[in-house]
């Protein structure tokens, strides 16, 4: 059974807001504020408390630093040092709060043409905002979360203040993060979506769209710190089991994106899969049909999220001269599934690791076996048993007991 969160972005999101919100769900505060003690930072404290946002009550959390500390910026060396030596904390919690930094670092470094390494967070690398990244992923962690979603984000409108003067709302940064995403725009003259707000959504979310179908077993509202006219400025949680065959898995809302070709060689359709794939596609295939008049032909298919698809289909004309496409949304169900980096006599090969199967990735072995002089298929086992050690329990088939290991 794979428990859920979906984030109901319609007055933006924020750290803390997404804190509160989880808090106000039911995630054990006590246990968060322990895990947060184990970071080697100190000189700050959470306030939790309950406020009226509009017709609504919400939680608000708010961080408060001692004004002596946190004046110099982080940079994303710096906060992953820190996350490394916070001893104790579920390592799930830790893996979600440096893909959230680690997503910060490269939004960061694209917009102002640095290495992500180089990147020093200003607003984003302070104690409160550390606070509130690792207190959402305890928080997560608290309510046993595997799967997070979120609804389109809502964005403000007008400028923003910054560390570097004067920005557009949204944010660069939020835009950035926010690629691929759902968004949609308010007149609100206010920064409804923070970039740690959008560095959550972008590393935690798996799928932007409508609540998917799940089984409530609670919700909870986390407050902004002001209060908007005629909009509630809190961001809603439902939380949700996703059991059963029909449920089991991530939901996701997709496009289907199709097209006949009956004048395009084999060449140019693989070049094609290949150009879509490198271009954001969930997945593409091209299958034989046969066409009017007996004509043999090949159907393009592409699967992609519904932001991709107006640029997904602008590709598929432009690369096999199609007249046009056709399109339509799909229901995805996907298992959870992690790449796992492992290394075969030195050399790195990528592993995709499912609930009840391991693959290593071919071009990576091709390039491994090439280099050490063994077969394909023996770099392919080697990969895939040291990732079944690194991963116990995972590529495991249904109903088979994994094999004892020795004793540590």
């Amino acid at each position: 059974m794979s428990r859920a969160a979906w984030w109901h972005c319609f007055a933006g999101i924020a750290g803390d807001m997404a804190l509160g919100s989880l808090l106000d769900a039911g995630a054990d505060f006590d246990q968060v504020q322990a895990g947060l003690e184990r970071l080697p930072a100190k000189g700050w404290h959470i306030e939790v408390g309950t406020v009226r946002r509009g017709p609504l009550v919400a939680t608000q959390v708010v961080v408060q630093v001692a004004p002596e500390v946190d004046v110099v910026p982080r940079t994303w060396g710096s906060v992953r040092d820190m996350l490394h030596q916070a001893q104790g904390l579920p390592r799930r919690a830790v893996d979600r709060a440096l893909g959230t930094f680690a997503a910060l670092a490269r939004a960061e470094g694209r917009l102002h043409g640095v290495p992500p390494e180089e990147v020093h967070f200003h607003e984003v690398g302070g104690l409160d905002a550390l606070v509130d990244v690792v207190g959402t992923c305890l928080a997560l962690e608290s309510l046993g979360i595997d799967t997070v979603m979120a609804s389109p984000v809502r964005l403000g409108t007008g400028t923003v203040d910054s560390a570097h003067g004067k920005l557009p709302n949204p944010a660069p940064a939020v835009v950035e993060l926010l690629k691929g995403a759902l968004v949609e725009g308010s007149e609100e003259p206010f920064e409804l979506t923070t970039p740690t707000g959008a560095a959550l959504l972008a590393a935690l979310s798996q799928s932007f769209g409508p609540l998917p179908p799940l089984r409530v077993t609670g919700s909870g509202y986390g407050a902004g710190s002001r209060d908007l006219a005629g909009l509630p400025n809190v961001v809603q949680v439902v939380v949700g089991e996703l059991g059963g065959p029909e449920l089991a898995g991530q939901h996701q809302q997709l496009v289907l994106i199709e097209t006949n070709l009956d004048d395009v060689t084999a060449e140019t359709s693989a070049y094609t899969l290949s150009r879509l794939l490198e271009a954001g596609a969930l997945d593409a295939w091209v299958a034989p049909v046969v066409g009017k008049k007996g004509r043999l032909a090949q159907v393009l298919s592409v699967l992609a999220e519904p932001a991709l698809a107006p640029s997904l289909s602008s590709l598929v004309v432009a690369e096999t001269g199609a007249l046009g496409v056709r399109q339509q949304l799909v229901e995805r169900w996907a298992l959870p599934r992690q790449t796992l980096e492992v290394s075969v006599d030195g050399e790195p090969v990528r592993v995709k690791a499912g609930p009840h199967r391991l693959k290593a990735e071919h071009d990576d072995c091709a390039r491994a076996a090439a280099r050490l002089g063994l077969p394909v298929r023996e770099v392919a086992r080697r990969a895939e048993d040291e990732a079944r050690r690194q991963a116990p329990g995972r590529g495991q088939e249904p109903g088979r007991a994994q094999e004892p290991g020795p004793m540590a």
